[in-house]
């Protein structure tokens, strides 16, 4: 995504932000996070914003085809009693963004980013201590404004800077901004880890990084950031409940005013049906054939009976109960009686991944499920399907429904989070509405809301209105990059922050 960028007055130092994030597209990304920082740093740069962006080097990163060079940037950081030693990469998205690349192969040079399918990596905490204490080593040859750090992976970013500032006197007027881009992962280790971080015991407490006697990375950012935002409105005021709060519900209701939801956007220089090449045929929404090939193609790509009468039904999603596996799997021989077909694109929990490919066996050539998350198959189906499904126990965002509104499939999905703030009821008196939403996290709701999305798909005329409507819509980054914008600036001119 190029953008064109905003001259900046002569009188004027630009904003100068630096994100630190576990993951970047097109360098690695397990989800939506991975596709937030690979755009949102480019629709601030259209806005006259300098950013400096910094990752791990992850195996996809030195095996990848992406022009790569070495920076020259060396240091050493303590481990416990031990020192480990890394070297940094740069790369460039954007116009001038650079990306640098935080590299020690102990660490980062393996096959997953985060977990296997048996669990998450032994080792995830030295992991991301490491990688949050180089990125401020980094960040000392050219101090910037603000650390923007995302999610508990970068979060001692903030904590390190702000417990140890004897460390970091070159950064000591750098602003914080944290985003949660999912509470449900908060970095928690136990408290015989304290030893990896080299921070006195007396931080060891209900103020910053202590969670019922454990350490919690991303508490502590949260504790000690200027400001606090996660990734919808409706998501910020769910995470001040005791129901989605994840037992630091407390701490956001403290924040005040200073933590805030801005939705995500998607970018619209790959996610558009007129022009992305990963699928066999382009449409517009004035000219909906392609769509009509592109789930032909679908059929044909799954193994499925190539029947364009009968209603594709797609999922892409890790595969994780909070996703709403656990729902579809409870649904599944509800929703196998019905006359439609079924597509699943994801990876995850094992159990999972065995009971869907057991379930493919019993209904061949109308479900399949592939245990990836590739690019092109991701396109293939948002764009082939005629209804995806979101069926989330929470979604922080959620970028799925808003891919699949620019491609004309039409959402289920969970009433929460981002959900509730980009899918709306269709309404088939008036028109108006862009999806089927359903309350509770239960087989009867879920499947009534199927059971109103095949209604209105066997009408043909409301169908492609519905379409249509979900076409329309701006999800793209400009105004939430400008909202992004106006934080940095409020807490940079204002000294109390």
């Amino acid at each position: 995504m190029a953008h064109k960028t905003n001259p900046v007055s002569p009188h004027q130092t630009p904003l100068h932000v630096a994100m630190i994030a576990p993951e970047i597209a097109p360098f690695a990304r397990t989800g939506g996070l991975g596709d937030v920082i690979g755009t949102l740093p480019q629709a601030l740069e259209s806005l006259g914003v300098k950013l400096t962006l910094i990752m791990p080097a992850y195996r996809s990163v030195l095996k990848g085809a992406f022009k790569i060079e070495n920076a020259d940037i060396r240091f050493s950081i303590p481990i416990s009693n031990r020192i480990e030693k890394g070297t940094t990469l740069k790369g460039r998205i954007g116009n001038v963004i650079s990306v640098y690349f935080i590299r020690c192969d102990k660490y980062f040079d393996r096959e997953e980013l985060y977990a296997t399918s048996a669990g998450d990596y032994p080792d995830n905490a030295e992991r991301f201590i490491f990688f949050s204490r180089a990125a401020l080593e980094i960040l000392k040859h050219d101090p910037p404004s603000i650390i923007h750090a995302h999610d508990w992976q970068a979060a001692l970013s903030i904590a390190f800077l702000r417990l140890l500032p004897e460390l970091y006197p070159d950064l000591s007027e750098v602003k914080t901004v944290f985003t949660i881009h999912n509470l449900g992962y908060q970095g928690v280790f136990w408290n015989l880890d304290w030893h990896l971080l080299n921070l006195d015991w007396k931080f060891f407490n209900s103020k910053y990084l202590e969670f019922y006697n454990k350490i919690n990375f991303l508490k502590g950012a949260t504790a000690l950031a200027d400001y606090v935002t996660t990734v919808s409105p409706a998501y910020a005021q769910e995470i001040k409940t005791a129901e989605q709060g994840f037992g630091l519900e407390g701490i956001f209701q403290e924040k005040g005013d200073r933590l805030k939801g801005i939705l995500n956007g998607i970018d619209y220089n790959i996610w558009d049906p007129e022009t992305d090449i990963n699928i066999v045929r382009n449409y517009t929404i004035d000219d909906l054939t392609g769509k009509r090939a592109c789930k032909t193609d679908l059929q044909k790509t799954f193994g499925l009976e190539e029947n364009s009468s009968v209603p594709i039904i797609g999922m892409v999603a890790r595969f994780t109960s909070q996703k709403g596996f656990d729902l579809v799997t409870a649904a599944m021989s509800d929703l196998m009686k019905k006359n439609i077909q079924f597509i699943i694109l994801g990876y995850g929990e094992k159990h999972y991944q065995e009971i869907f490919e057991k379930m493919k066996t019993q209904y061949p050539r109308r479900l399949d499920i592939k245990l990836a998350f590739d690019f092109s198959s991701e396109h293939k189906i948002i764009a082939g399907a005629d209804i995806i499904l979101v069926p989330s126990r929470y979604e922080p965002c959620g970028l799925t429904q808003m891919h699949a509104l620019r491609y004309g499939t039409i959402p289920v999905v969970r009433e929460t989070g981002g959900l509730k703030d980009t899918v709306y009821e269709f309404d088939p008196d008036k028109g108006t509405g862009n999806g089927f939403l359903f309350k509770a996290s239960e087989v009867p709701d879920f499947l009534g809301a199927i059971d109103r999305a095949l209604s209105v798909y066997k009408q043909k005329k409301l169908w492609e209105l519905l379409i249509k409507n979900g076409m329309k819509e701006d999800h793209s980054w400009e105004k939430s990059a400008q909202a992004y914008k106006e934080i940095y600036e409020h807490i940079t001119q204002n000294s109390g922050w």
